[in-house]
């Protein structure tokens, strides 16, 4: 990291964003996707909002977006002042419900946004159709699932577009924040790229075509990724290994109230491994016990939270995200966990499900 650094600042471009680097990074991953283009921007929040706005998605308007995830997911359609409208979720993936999405589009509905939900995938070939049938905008939340494949097509590129997180928890995680914007639509990935530097379109500066945000990538940032995209593949191989064994101690929980997610490699994304407990906060103290962190993500669905309530029809319900929020609990899935140490944490679940 210190070489990438000192490469960069002695360069003799004198550029520390949106340089060499960032331009580089984004044709290897285009090349590797088979994209129209990739817009390495700020954050992956930020390249929602980047892509929202790029839709022309503002006032009046209406996203239909899942009740379980991450803030960003109707947070960034709120910024550009449109309305989320939240969706269950199918209660064993935890990806949101193709037929509740389709029963809250309105006439004001103008785009969906289903997102890739801890190892497993959206049914994008689903919204593919849904979207082209009601005529509306798809948006694909692939923020953790960069290197998932969903029936030959890459995580990131079902919809119209798909926006990927490097921030540091993430599969293809960088030293500080990052995302980016993938598309097959070349206008649409233009678009984007002006939107990311203030609505100037990379010839004429101090020339703005649109009101923009500040969404530069760090050249830094892009060698340091460039410099751990090799080992990519073989990270996520060790990950969907490490799944794969979970779920197979794990098969015969269900019946003692632990419940492992779906097995099978197509449509998998591996970026953490969450289990479903009737039990969930005894089994993460007896987990903590013999020294094994885990992790509870997204307690709340979204329209529980203060942030969103407002925009949660009176009377409205989403069961299957709320016994979700009760019920999840992610174990350790890095790559560097041994064998052993994978046994281990397989070993404790079961000594907690089966001997209690």
């Amino acid at each position: 990291m210190l070489r990438l650094v000192r490469e960069t600042g002695t360069g003799a471009a004198q550029k520390f964003i949106l340089g060499e680097q960032t331009a580089r990074f984004e044709h290897v991953l285009r090349e590797r996707l088979g994209a129209a283009d990739v817009v390495a921007c700020g954050s992956g929040t930020s390249a929602l909002t980047l892509v929202l706005a790029a839709m022309g998605i503002g006032a009046g308007d209406e996203v239909v977006v899942p009740a379980f995830g991450c803030a960003p997911l109707a947070g960034s359609v709120v910024a550009l002042g449109a309305a989320p409208v939240f969706a269950d979720i199918d209660p064993w993936t935890m990806v949101v419900d193709p037929d509740d999405v389709e029963r809250r589009i309105t006439p004001r509905t103008k785009a969906l946004m289903p997102a890739h939900m801890f190892s497993v995938m959206a049914d994008m070939p689903r919204f593919a159709a849904l979207a082209r049938d009601r005529g509306l905008r798809l948006v694909e939340d692939s923020a953790v699932a960069q290197g998932g494949v969903l029936r030959g097509v890459p995580a990131g590129l079902s919809g119209e577009a798909g926006v990927y997180s490097f921030v540091q928890v993430k599969t293809f995680g960088t030293a500080g924040e990052g995302g980016a914007v993938v598309t097959r639509d070349p206008e649409l990935g233009r678009t984007v790229r002006m939107l990311r530097n203030h609505g100037q379109d990379g010839v004429h500066r101090f020339v703005h075509h649109r009101i923009g945000w500040n969404s530069r990538f760090d050249e830094v940032l892009a060698a340091f990724q460039l410099h751990r995209l090799p080992g990519l593949a073989d990270r996520l191989e060790r990950r969907a290994r490490i799944a794969a064994r979970y779920t197979e101690r794990f098969a015969d929980l269900a019946v003692r109230g632990v419940l492992a997610p779906p097995p099978g490699r197509d449509g998998r994304c591996f970026y953490v491994y969450t289990l479903q407990a009737d039990r969930r906060d005894a089994l993460r103290a007896h987990l903590a016990e013999r020294g094994i962190r885990s992790h509870v993500y997204y307690p709340l669905p979204l329209p529980h939270q203060p942030a969103f309530s407002r925009y949660a029809a009176p009377g409205d319900s989403w069961p299957a995200a709320v016994r979700a929020g009760e019920r999840i609990l992610s174990l350790p899935i890095y790559p560097q966990l041994t064998d052993d140490q994978v046994e281990y944490i397989a070993d404790a679940v079961r000594e907690f499900a089966v001997g209690t």
